[in-house]
């Protein structure tokens, strides 16, 4: 796809006109449409599908929202801006931004009862024992490692999974909700079509698109601005060997067709900078349900890499980007119980020394894994991870098992958190830094709240939040 810019004085009309352009139609996309219309400016939605919700439509419809929402309250838990932005800063990897979580943490109650204004339900509920979306369609849960060493010493912990009201899976019902309020708004709505370049002055103004629709090209202008929702690029394989290889051993991809990094190499020939491109969120549910937390994961070596208490994103990102996806989960038979997503087994024996040779481990590796780890379990205690004392227990009661957690057997569900570069109010910049004037950018299109240490619900709450500050930024030029 021609993503080449175009200079505005070769063309002699345009076939539309309107204040801002938002290009894709998934939560952060229908957001920036909502607000946008709602200060009043003529907004124009185009969207590649045939109809609006992109990934956020395939999404657990998780929501992570915090700060004392109503939700929050209702179910018993005590949060604060403040402890949020603490955990928020702990955990979501080595160099985060500052400003914008700051940000996010602060505008959360409202952003809360911005959805609840928009009609999207949520049950005045808690469900534990899960992490991410609920098999109920209770409103709450934990969707993070805010309960895990070192976060909850850094910050109190409270539950941040906000869930629309529906059993299982919520981000179809989120997205019907958000598309039926777009439907309902003044903007101008073009499905089936795909944006495959800007139109940018000699200054570096962008100030419209070209859109293809059923192969017939339209100049469409944008007096304010053009906002890019596009989503992210792990579909696009060749942008993934470049940025982010191992991503491409996973066996889910949690995207819809549009996360082939179009949006992102669209705002890349408007000159604006990449930002965290390596960063990717890999997802490993081998602890559903929470009682195999009480299991020991091992690597290649034999040895404990993390603690197995954590969040599953956090054990999909150890296992694969530091371990290189060669992982297994002990057990015993007292706490052995069917996982979820998987059910390979790869070894079984009376002993640890049998598992060890089963699984290929260097000759008294697991062995001795195993008789530290018991030996301080049985005084309720792990002194090298940490895990809640909940979770201790010494394994053993034979048959031992290992569950396979390798990325050949396992389930790894992979997307990508990298992409342009923008400031708080999802301006997107250029590499030293200086706004495109008349560009926007939100959701995974760019770099977020998180860039490593991915919780579930963070690129909902990002992508609305950010979505509507383009909005916002855009009424402002």
């Amino acid at each position: 796809m021609t993503t080449l810019n175009r200079d505005p004085q070769t063309i002699r009309h345009w076939d539309d006109e309107v204040d801002v352009l938002v290009v894709g139609m998934g939560v952060a996309g229908a957001a920036a449409t909502l607000d946008a219309t709602a200060l009043g400016l003529s907004t124009m939605i185009v969207e590649r599908g045939g109809g609006g919700g992109g990934t956020s439509a395939m999404s657990g419809g998780v929501i992570y929202m915090g700060g004392g929402t109503p939700l929050q309250q209702a179910c018993g838990f005590e949060d604060t801006p403040d402890e949020m932005f603490k955990f928020l800063m702990a955990s979501c990897g080595e160099n985060p931004d500052e400003a914008k979580i700051r940000l996010y943490c602060d505008g959360s109650v409202d952003q809360y009862d911005w959805l609840t204004g928009h009609g999207v339900p949520f049950k005045q509920t808690y469900y534990h024992g899960v992490s991410g979306e609920p098999p109920t369609d209770d409103g709450l849960v934990w969707s993070g490692p805010e309960q895990v060493h070192p976060y909850c010493e850094i910050a109190n912990p409270a539950p941040r999974g906000h869930v629309p009201q529906i059993e299982h899976q919520g981000g179809p019902l989120l997205m019907k909700v958000l598309c039926e309020e777009v439907e309902a708004c003044p903007a101008t709505k073009v499905m089936n079509a795909r944006c495959t370049a800007l139109y940018q002055e000699p200054g570096g103004e962008v100030v419209g698109a070209v859109i293809t629709v059923f192969g017939e090209e339209r100049n469409i202008r944008a007096n304010k601005g053009v906002v890019i929702t596009t989503g992210g690029f792990v579909l696009n394989n060749e942008m993934l060997e470049h940025h982010a290889p191992l991503a491409k051993r996973c066996k889910m991809r949690v995207a819809a067709e549009g996360d082939d990094g179009s949006g992102i190499n669209l705002g890349v020939s408007a000159g604006a900078a990449t930002l965290n491109m390596s960063a990717v969120s890999i997802s490993m549910p081998i602890t559903q349900p929470w009682g195999l937390k009480r299991g020991v994961m091992i690597n290649a070596q034999g040895q404990r890499f993390v603690t197995e208490d954590t969040y599953y994103g956090r054990l999909g990102e150890h296992a694969l980007l530091h371990n290189n996806g060669r992982a297994w989960l002990i057990v015993d038979d007292e706490i052995f119980e069917k996982p979820t997503y998987m059910d390979k087994v790869s070894a079984v024996g009376e002993t640890f020394s049998e598992l060890e040779s089963e699984l290929e481990l260097p000759s008294g590796s697991l062995e001795a894994t195993m008789q530290v780890y018991n030996r301080h379990a049985e005084k309720g205690e792990d002194p090298v991870f940490h895990k809640n004392r909940e979770y201790i227990k010494p394994l053993q009661t034979p048959p031992y098992g290992a569950l396979d957690c390798t990325t050949e057997h396992a389930l790894y569900a992979a997307f990508t958190l990298g992409g342009l570069r923008t400031d708080s109010d999802a301006r997107v910049l250029d590499p030293v830094g200086d706004c495109i004037p008349g560009l926007y950018a939100a959701g995974r299109s760019t770099s977020g709240v998180s860039v490593g240490g991915y919780c579930s619900g963070l690129s909902l709450g990002d992508g609305i939040f950010f979505g509507r500050r383009a909005a916002r930024a855009v009424a402002s030029r």
